[in-house]
Order: structure tokens, then C-alpha cells, then sequence
């Protein structure tokens, strides 16, 4: 019994001190946020407040001093985010993962993005403010590499720090450009429809001309080729460590319709959920400098920011910027390719992908006059038929990096303008309001038209000289809307209008979230920051009360069950809410993925139509296809001898949707709240591992929101009828020009990647419920709730 005693008592004791050592170990690593730290390259000291946020306020002698305590206070708080970033665009995560990153890495050192970096960085002027600010950055950043400790992720996975370069920003920039495109994801597939089922099936899609002027070329090809281009990459990009940029709200509202009489500025960009969320919040103070920004993992300069003079902030613009090329190998040599001037010989490119515990994997890439050949590194293609890439952002100069620090040092709008008009990839809508009065939508991205009988919803031919042939647009002729009539701009990645009687191609959103904004801000004259924070948070949709109204329509009501009565009770009285407590939402995307899956499955195919389903089209198309009895996509393709209606297919998916819902969440129709289905967890890469998953992972909560309403919480359509939320709104930020120094912010998670930092998740349940935090800019306030860091010169 002694020994028994003794042996517990040992176990206590070792766990007690394990505990210890856990605790303190946890202390340890967490990020400095007060006292004293030596730095090199500042001449006098440069202090930093830390809010009760973790926001770095830094006030520093120049903006270069301002810009390497950037680097370290950013890196302190997200090095690993950041690591993570910089290896995405040539290959590097094998390094990390092992073999299951192999296909991600083979696929964007294919795309190219490392070289233009390096090509970029040959021709950049280093003499200019944006190149050495952001070599400041950089020194900060490896200086905390060099000095700090070492984030707990790289010891978990056993890699080493490595110091950063001017590359790793533009190849960070280069990832994010790559994220906001779609045609890659979308072309393939629709290729792919129009050579197996015909034009016929295209119709409902607005891809045919009928919903506008451009008129499908004929073209022969083979079905379910193409396609594995748009489910690969749809794969590698929902599988990335790094969550992707997916949409945007944004709106800027006069004087004029402002209770105070100044501008208000509202964005919030739309980006997949993680752990650490995407933006770093800074802000900096120096004489000739304030501004007050979010910064990407690793990039100088801030995409969204404000001080007392401006604001801006993005959207993604869902423009056209990638087009894939079927290319003509010559039968008698394989190493070239046809063109209108007859055979050229590809280039070649290899690329050597490191893996973890393996052997090195080495890439040989093929590139034509249009780009990378994408059969070299997306397994699923046939080697005999090459497709190759078009994509602006490697294709045209690069000053991705003098765009952003323009952005950020604009005196005022035409010079902000300039900013804009650097940047030629991704899209993107600058939106604009200054104290001045000024606002403005402008959007980014080096614009071309195609020859009128080419469709660029296809892949196309890349050996006739014709579907190639691009006329770029000047700046000036890029859709713009400077301080418009009806007081106020907006974008939720919806497609503007025609310019010069041409409507611009693109990968648009429906109107659902514009349709709402518009409603909401048209009839009111004096909005006030509250407002518009809730507005922010708006969960209805204005689209959804008709498409509802329409399908109900179909039903034939005197043959449904109790609860089918009951379901179709609530969605005749729903008003497009998505409110924790409402069951409509529940009973709608339920019937609505049912009527998605019976209408298209059968001729696409299971996994087409997954594929089908992460596009934006299915969006577009629900409010008009639900109401099309002619739609050819009716008829069940796997039955004989028989044509189902447009009523047969909404019926019989109603009917599944209830019985699946009772399966699912009990009898009680009115239990099947929202709330049960829809939640949100934010990931960490590590968080994959079950045992990891309580320590790195937030969440999971409850929330509103749904797809296309303002408060935009994306999910992904599955058998299970659970929602659970992959995107949104990466920060909701409300900008008061009449009441600067409190304006309001929220992040997703919290400032810091430190697991071990009380801001690693302190405003994840403050987001999830909808509520804003200030963000200071008065110094005394600063200095009375702050902690303070000064670095000194070393």
C-alpha cells in the first residue's frame, strides 16, 4: 500500500511539474508587448503602445524606422502565417508537409509566379521610397527571425527560420492575385457542358449570347477532359493551408445623405476563414505619416487603411483575367507548338520541389506564346492535347508593390488614382471617401477586349491567330464613379456597366447583396456609423422572398404531409432573414441544394457537379433557371421512355428536403432553426490534427448570415444539410470622417498567430455576434489603455 501511495505520489508530482513546464514554456513564447528591445537600423527610439486589442501603435522618427518596428511587431505576432505565404507561389510547402502538398506545390511553381518575381525585381527602381520602405519591413521582420523566439508551429513541424526577401512579397502578392481569379475554375467546366450536352444546356447559364451579344463559336472536342482543370485546381485552392479571397461588400456614402455631414466608409472583404485571419492591423505615426492599416502576412504596404484625411479599402473586382489556350503540338516534333506564323519551339522551365522525408521531385514546365502548358503539372490531363494559361498578372509589369504604397501616400483622389491605375492584376474595386467630401469607386486591373466572335467562357484556340488578339484598355476607359449624383458608391463584386457600349467580361456575383445595399441606402439621408455597422450585419436577403414565392408556386399543396404544410407555412411568411432562431433558411437551402442536385447531377455526374457547385454561375442562375419550364436541364437524363417538368423535379426535391429535415433535426418543424446547422469554426493548419484541434482551432459558434445577403457567410452544399462556414467577412470596418478617432473594426479571431497571446482569439466571439471594437487614434487614449514597447537603437 506504501509503495502504491509512493508511486502516485511520484506521478503527481511529475505531472505537476510537467504542468509547470507547460505553463511556463507557453509563457515564454508568448509575444513581447511591453518593455524594452534593441533594434538596428532606427538612429532614436521608436515606441509602440499595444491597445487592449494588441493593436501596435507606432510612433516612430521616420517612416522608415516606422516600417522595420513594423516588421518585427508583425512578425512577433504572425511568422508563421507568414512563412506559410511566402511558400505557397513557388512550391515550398512539400518542405513542410510532405508529399501530401505535392500536388499544390507542383501546380504553382508550374504557373510561373517565383520567376516574374524574380523578373520583376531586376527592373524595380531602388532608389524608390516604395522599394526601401518595404527593404525596411523586410530588415524588421528578419530581425525578430534573428532575435525573437520561435513560433511553436515550426517546432511542432521541424523547420527552420529563414530570413526573408523581396521575392517572398511578391510572390505573397502573386498567391493572392491567383486566389481572386476564376476562369480557371469555371471555363474548363463549361467547355466541358458545351462539347458533351450542346448549346442547348449553356442557355440557363447566360453563356450562349442570349443575355447578351457575344455569340458561341462551333468547336469539336472530347467530353470530361477539360473539366479536370477546374476540379484540380477547386481542389488544390480548398485544401491550401491559406485560406483563398473570395468577394466583397463596400460602400461610401456622402455628405450629403450623413446625419454629421461627412463621408462614411464601410468594407468588408470577403476571404476563407483561418486561423490567423488574414489582416494585421497597424498603425502608424511618424511626422510626415499617419495611416492606419491591415496588412497582409509579409507585404509592407496595407491593401485597406484610413488616417484623418482618407480611406480606402477593395473588393474584388471578378473581372476576366485568365484565359486558357487548347494548343497545337506539331505532329513531326513534339517539342513545338502551332501559331498563326507557323511552329515555335516551347520554352522550358524546370523547377525542383523539395518533400519532406522524399525525394526531390523534379518539374519540367512547357510554355508557349500564351503561357505555362498545364498538362506538365495537373495530372489528370492528357499529355496529347496541351492547354496553356494566359493570366495578366504574369504576363504584364508587375508593380503590384509601387501600386499598394501609392494607395497608402496618396495626398489626395487623383493622386490615389495613380496608385490604382499600377496595379494590373488581380481586379480589384478601390473604394474611396475622404474628409474633403470625395468619394469614389475605381477599379484596378489591366483591362482588354477580345475579337466579338470570341467567347472567353471557353477554353480557346490557340492556333488561330484570332483568339488570342487583345486590345488593352487605357486606365481611363476601366469602370469608375466619382462623386455621383445619388450620393453614394457601392460594389458586392456584381458586374458594372458597359463602358463605351462594352460590358467587360467577368466572373460576377448575383444581385442579391447589391440589390439589398442599394434598397437599404437609396431612401436614407441621414445615416450614422451605427447604422451603418448594422447594416453590416444585415441577414436578409431581398432575391430570396421571390425565388421562394416561385417555387412554393409549383407545389402541389394538397398532397403534402403535415410537416410539408408546416415548412411551406414558414416560407410563405419568411421575409429573407437569416436570424439564428429562423427555420426558412433551414428548409430553403435544404429544398434548394435537393432541386440543384436532381436538376444537374444527372447529366453532369457526381463529381462535374460538385465541381459545378463551387462556381459562381450556380448562384447567378437559381432566380431564373427555378422559373424556365423550357429549361432542358429538367429532363432526368437516366430515366427512359419519360420527360420530367420543371414541377416534377421542384416537387420531388421539396418532398426529399422534409424528410430528410425530419431525419436530421426531429419532428418539430419549427425547432429546425438556423442556428443547429450554421456554424463557424476558423481553422489552423495544425488544427487538422484531431489532438491539436481544441489548442490551435476557434470555435466553433453559432451564426447568422448565409450566402449573398450582406453578412456574407459562405458554405459549401453537401447531402449532410450542415452549413458549416468556409468564408466571409475578413473584417468589418466602418470609417466616420466626422468622428474619426472612433471609428469602428472587428477581425475574425484576433490579432496575434501566438496560440499562447491573450489576442490569439479575444474578438471571435464579438465577430460572431456581430459587434465592432474601436480603432484609436487619439495618443492619450492610446498611452492610457496600452502597453508600451520601445525599441532603441542597437
Amino acid at each position: 500500500m506504501k509503495k502504491i501511495k509512493k508511486i502516485l505520489l511520484v506521478l503527481l508530482i511529475v505531472i505537476v511539474i510537467l504542468a509547470i513546464a507547460l505553463v511556463s514554456y507557453g509563457f515564454y513564447l508568448k509575444p513581447k508587448y511591453e518593455g524594452e528591445q534593441t533594434l538596428q537600423n532606427i538612429k532614436q527610439e521608436t515606441t509602440v503602445y499595444f491597445d487592449d486589442f494588441g493593436v501596435p501603435h507606432i510612433y516612430a522618427n521616420s517612416q522608415k524606422e516606422a516600417m522595420v518596428a513594423l516588421g518585427y511587431v508583425h512578425a512577433q505576432d504572425r511568422l508563421w502565417q507568414m512563412e506559410l505565404l511566402r511558400r505557397i507561389a513557388p512550391g515550398r510547402l512539400s518542405e513542410i508537409f510532405g508529399s501530401k502538398a505535392l500536388k499544390n506545390d507542383l501546380f504553382f511553381a508550374g504557373l510561373g509566379i517565383d520567376e516574374n518575381s524574380e523578373k520583376t525585381i531586376a527592373t524595380v527602381d531602388k532608389n524608390a521610397p516604395a522599394y526601401k520602405l518595404a527593404l525596411a519591413y523586410l530588415d524588421g521582420i528578419n530581425q525578430y527571425i534573428e532575435e525573437g523566439k520561435t513560433p511553436i508551429e515550426f517546432q511542432i513541424v521541424g523547420i527552420k527560420k529563414e530570413k526573408f526577401t523581396l521575392k517572398d512579397v511578391y510572390n505573397i502578392f502573386g498567391y493572392m492575385a491567383f486566389s481572386f481569379a476564376q476562369a480557371q475554375k469555371t471555363d474548363p467546366l463549361m467547355t466541358d457542358i458545351r462539347d458533351k450536352l450542346g448549346n442547348d444546356y449553356l442557355k440557363d447559364f447566360g453563356l450562349d449570347g442570349s443575355l447578351g451579344t457575344t455569340q458561341i463559336k462551333n468547336h469539336n472536342g472530347k467530353p470530361h477532359e477539360y473539366a479536370q482543370i477546374s476540379k484540380a485546381i477547386a481542389s488544390l485552392l480548398d485544401n491550401s493551408p491559406v485560406p483563398s479571397f473570395i468577394g466583397s461588400n463596400s460602400w461610401v456614402i456622402a455628405p450629403q445623405k450623413t446625419k454629421n455631414g461627412k463621408v462614411l466608409f464601410a468594407n468588408d472583404p470577403h476571404i476563407g476563414f483561418s486561423q490567423p485571419s488574414v489582416w494585421y492591423e497597424a498603425h502608424i505615426v511618424t511626422p510626415d505619416l499617419e495611416i492606419y492599416g491591415y496588412y497582409m502576412a509579409g507585404m509592407p504596404f496595407a491593401p485597406l487603411a484610413h488616417n484623418r484625411d482618407y480611406a480606402y479599402g477593395v473588393t474584388m473586382f471578378e473581372n476576366d483575367d485568365v484565359d486558357l489556350f487548347q494548343e497545337e503540338e506539331n505532329p513531326d516534333n513534339k517539342n513545338q507548338y502551332k501559331t498563326a506564323n507557323g511552329y515555335q519551339n516551347y520554352k522550358i522551365r524546370k523547377e525542383t520541389i523539395k518533400v519532406k522525408d522524399s525525394v526531390d521531385v523534379v518539374l519540367e514546365i512547357k510554355e508557349t506564346q500564351h503561357g505555362p502548358v498545364m498538362n506538365s503539372f495537373i495530372d489528370a490531363l492528357s499529355k496529347k492535347k496541351p492547354i496553356a494559361m494566359y493570366w495578366v498578372f504574369t504576363q504584364q509589369n508587375n508593380q503590384s508593390l509601387e501600386g499598394l504604397y501609392s494607395v497608402s501616400h496618396a495626398k489626395n483622389l487623383n493622386d490615389f488614382r495613380k496608385g490604382v491605375a499600377l496595379i494590373a492584376a488581380p481586379g480589384l474595386n478601390f473604394m474611396y471617401g475622404d474628409a474633403k467630401g470625395n468619394i469614389a469607386w475605381n477599379t484596378a486591373g489591366k483591362l482588354y477586349k477580345l475579337d466579338k466572335a470570341v467567347n472567353p467562357n471557353f477554353i480557346l484556340n490557340g492556333a488561330n491567330g484570332i483568339d488570342d488578339k487583345k486590345e488593352f484598355l487605357d486606365f481611363s476607359k476601366n469602370p469608375h464613379a466619382i462623386n455621383p449624383s445619388w450620393n453614394y458608391v457601392y460594389s458586392a463584386n456584381n458586374q458594372s456597366e458597359a463602358v463605351e457600349g462594352y460590358l467587360y467580361p467577368g466572373y460576377y456575383l448575383p444581385e442579391d447583396r447589391a440589390k439589398r445595399i442599394v434598397s437599404l441606402l437609396e431612401p436614407k439621408n441621414n445615416w450614422t456609423k451605427e447604422e451603418v455597422g448594422k447594416m453590416m450585419n444585415d441577414n436578409t436577403s431581398s432575391v430570396i422572398p421571390t425565388v421562394v414565392k416561385n417555387l412554393v408556386s409549383t407545389l402541389d399543396l394538397k398532397s403534402l404531409s403535415s410537416s410539408e404544410k408546416q415548412a411551406v407555412a414558414i416560407l410563405k411568411t419568411w421575409n429573407g432573414s437569416n436570424n439564428l432562431k429562423d427555420s426558412a433558411p433551414t428548409i430553403y437551402n435544404k429544398w434548394i441544394y435537393n432541386y440543384l442536385k436532381n436538376t444537374f447531377q444527372d447529366e453532369l455526374g457526381k463529381a462535374d457537379f460538385q465541381m459545378f457547385l463551387k462556381t459562381h454561375i450556380v448562384k447567378q442562375l437559381i432566380a431564373t433557371q427555378t422559373i424556365n419550364d423550357k429549361s432542358v436541364w429538367w429532363d432526368n437524363s437516366t430515366t427512359k421512355n419519360k420527360t420530367e417538368t420543371r414541377a416534377e423535379i421542384l416537387n420531388n426535391s421539396f418532398h426529399e428536403a422534409i424528410i430528410a429535415l425530419e431525419k436530421q433535426l426531429g419532428n418539430d418543424v419549427n425547432s429546425w432553426t438556423w442556428n443547429r446547422v450554421h456554424t463557424l469554426e476558423h481553422p489552423h493548419p495544425l488544427g487538422q490534427v484531431a489532438a491539436l484541434r481544441g489548442i490551435f482551432n476557434v470555435g466553433p459558434f453559432e451564426v447568422p448570415g448565409s450566402e449573398e445577403v450582406i453578412n456574407n457567410l459562405m458554405f459549401d452544399f453537401t447531402d449532410t444539410g450542415i452549413y458549416n462556414v468556409n468564408a466571409g467577412p475578413s473584417t468589418r470596418r466602418v470609417i466616420d470622417f466626422s468622428d474619426i478617432e472612433n471609428s469602428m473594426s472587428i477581425l475574425p479571431t484576433g490579432q496575434s498567430g501566438n496560440p499562447f497571446s491573450k489576442h490569439y482569439n479575444d474578438q471571435a466571439e464579438m465577430f460572431a455576434a456581430g459587434k465592432f471594437r474601436k480603432m484609436k487614434m487619439n495618443k492619450a487614449e492610446i498611452i492610457r489603455t496600452s502597453t508600451k514597447l520601445i525599441f532603441k537603437p542597437k
